[in-house]
């Protein structure tokens, strides 16, 4: 019989012999059967890297949780462990531009996302229709220039009433402050519309035409306070040539965008993605 509930752990630290079969063994020891194991070693770093998913014994997975913790400490790594049945309440945020929202709002009506959409915040109200019809929250906080800090208070406000623990930005066009995402708690996904490192910053599309590209491309990163230079978690290209103008990439670009968002939202909510630095591991 295939379990219900499953942990997973992600762990990372220095390398050294014999850290595979010491996960492994621990499992084994407090009764425990594993589903899933990979691991990856940084060869330059010397930094290794595991995702472990397991079925505790008896239904333990809550003491597995907090003794798994203290036994990747012991070993020198940094740990975090998830069980399969959490589902994170996510906030996402939204301008003008609709074809990622309603790509993320139908996926997670398929059932393609372990999450619950907890809001829809907006600095405009172009979407909040859209929004009420598939039964979603939707809040506005216009932001201006000169009340930036006030509105930026008021989404944080909003994303600690309602517990949210993952954000996305659905192309939300507003630049997120140092201060907005030091405090906001959790992880925030952004949608870049250009292959980074290329073509950062606003209007990627006319600059890739402007270049003269043959590709363009999508990245899905998690936002820093350097703008678009966030650890990237997936990214992908289509091809383009010198018949394409600036509307034909935008019209690639946005499929793009959906399918490049998409997946890296559904590795975050599976636990596949490991940061380290400005970079990521993904288990895939």
């Amino acid at each position: 019989m295939i379990p219900t509930s499953t942990l997973v752990a992600l762990l990372h630290g220095p390398d050294r012999p014999g850290l595979v079969a010491r996960v492994a063994g621990w499992i084994f020891e407090r009764g425990g059967n594993i589903l899933h194991a990979d691991q990856h070693r940084d060869m330059e770093a010397g930094v290794f890297f595991q995702r472990i998913e397991w079925a505790a014994a008896d239904g333990s997975a809550s003491a597995d949780t907090t003794a798994f913790q203290a036994f990747g400490a012991s070993l020198g790594m940094a740990v975090r462990v998830a069980s399969s049945t959490h589902r994170p309440r996510v906030a996402v945020f939204v301008s003008k531009a609709d074809h990622c929202f309603h790509d993320l709002v139908l996926r997670w009506r398929a059932g393609e996302f372990a999450c619950d959409l907890a809001a829809v915040i907006s600095n405009h109200s172009d979407l909040e229709p859209a929004a009420r019809n598939y039964g979603l929250p939707f809040q506005v906080v216009p932001v201006t220039s000169a009340g930036k800090a006030a509105a930026e208070a008021q989404q944080l406000g909003l994303l600690r009433e309602l517990g949210v623990e993952l954000v996305i930005l659905a192309r939300y066009m507003q630049v997120l402050s140092d201060d907005f995402l030091a405090r906001c708690g959790c992880p925030v996904i952004n949608i870049h519309h250009s292959f980074l490192p290329a073509f950062a910053g606003g209007r990627p599309y006319h600059q890739a035409a402007a270049r003269g590209v043959k590709l363009i491309g999508a990245t899905a990163h998690y936002a820093t306070a350097v703008l678009d230079d966030g650890p990237i978690i997936q990214q992908d290209v289509a091809r383009v040539t010198h018949r394409h103008g600036v509307e034909d990439l935008i019209r690639k670009g946005r499929d793009l965008e959906k399918t490049v968002l998409a997946q890296a939202v559904r590795w975050h909510l599976e636990n596949r993605v490991l940061v380290y630095g400005n970079k990521t591991v993904v288990f895939d």
